[in-house]
């Protein structure tokens, strides 16, 4: 990979069976870039990846998937190990249309969350595509949780982002500044809180690819007006019983497994 790419941090994926680390290691943190890239695309043809890997939250990928299909001139693939069925974390399977070795090279790559991001950013093979895929394309997403694959990739140092709220606090890890906001832009890389705000990444991205008129029309046509029985899904409204204890089982499920990676990118 060129080191002459401002958006790509160099990162070495290692073994994940080999790398030991305490979850309370302190991880160096990157020094935000200077450089500026302005995303250019292709009007007459989007060229949109979306990244499957097991036990992916199916919402996460096909929220947006509902938007972005709709922009004018997308021309989507599911891309996944395989192209056998993936199953997600609700038992749904998802069935890809390439693999990562045959995947084309796109203007926009999404990458879902769930609790199986966080074995995806150890697995080289993923890894290696994320960071195919950022050199050449316009916009490299994620939707909550997988926004630790772009992490372990070596995407996130110096970088404004945002994850689901139990685990935001673990970003900083991979260099990140997390950030409270629902959808997060910096340069290239887009970040959506979890699950439902990839909605609002995708509603985001449709204007920036074909204009606000364009994304508005698929805001209607999806009847995308949320209205919620009740308002609890905010970690700052809901009942903060919840939320620590929340934050406690990411933190001791997930907390290891981000340390290893962190481990592999911050050195």
């Amino acid at each position: 990979m060129s080191s002459e790419n401002p958006r790509v941090r160099p990162v070495h994926p290692v073994d994940a069976e080999v790398v030991e680390v305490p979850v309370d290691t302190d991880v160096p943190v990157a020094e935000p870039s200077d450089d500026a890239v302005t995303p250019d695309h292709d009007p007459d043809e989007v060229r949109i990846s979306f990244l499957l890997f097991p036990d992916l939250t199916q919402l996460d990928l096909t929220g947006p998937a509902q938007v972005l299909t709709r922009v004018p001139g997308a021309r989507v693939e599911y891309v996944a190990a395989t192209l056998d069925p993936v199953p997600s974390d609700c038992g749904l399977a998802l069935v890809p249309t390439t693999t990562i070795a045959e995947a084309g090279p796109a203007d926009v790559l999404v990458v879902p969350g769930g609790d199986g991001a966080f074995d995806a950013m150890l697995d080289p093979e993923v890894i290696g595509f994320v960071r195919r895929e950022a050199e050449r394309a316009t916009w490299v997403t994620s939707v909550c949780t997988g926004a630790f694959v772009l992490g372990g990739a070596g995407l996130l140092a110096g970088k404004r982002a945002t994850t689901h709220w139990a685990s935001k606090p673990m970003l900083a890890a991979f260099g990140a500044q997390p950030v409270d906001d629902r959808v997060v832009d910096d340069g290239a890389i887009v970040t959506a809180a979890g699950v439902s705000a990839g909605i609002d990444m995708a509603l985001w991205l449709a204007a920036e690819l074909a204009g606000q008129p364009a994304a508005e029309a698929i805001q209607l046509q999806i009847e995308y007006d949320p209205q919620p029985p009740f308002d609890a899904g905010s970690a700052v409204r809901a009942d903060t019983r919840v939320v620590t204890a929340a934050r406690a089982a990411a933190e001791d499920t997930r907390g290891e497994r981000v340390a290893r990676a962190a481990a592999a990118v911050m050195r």
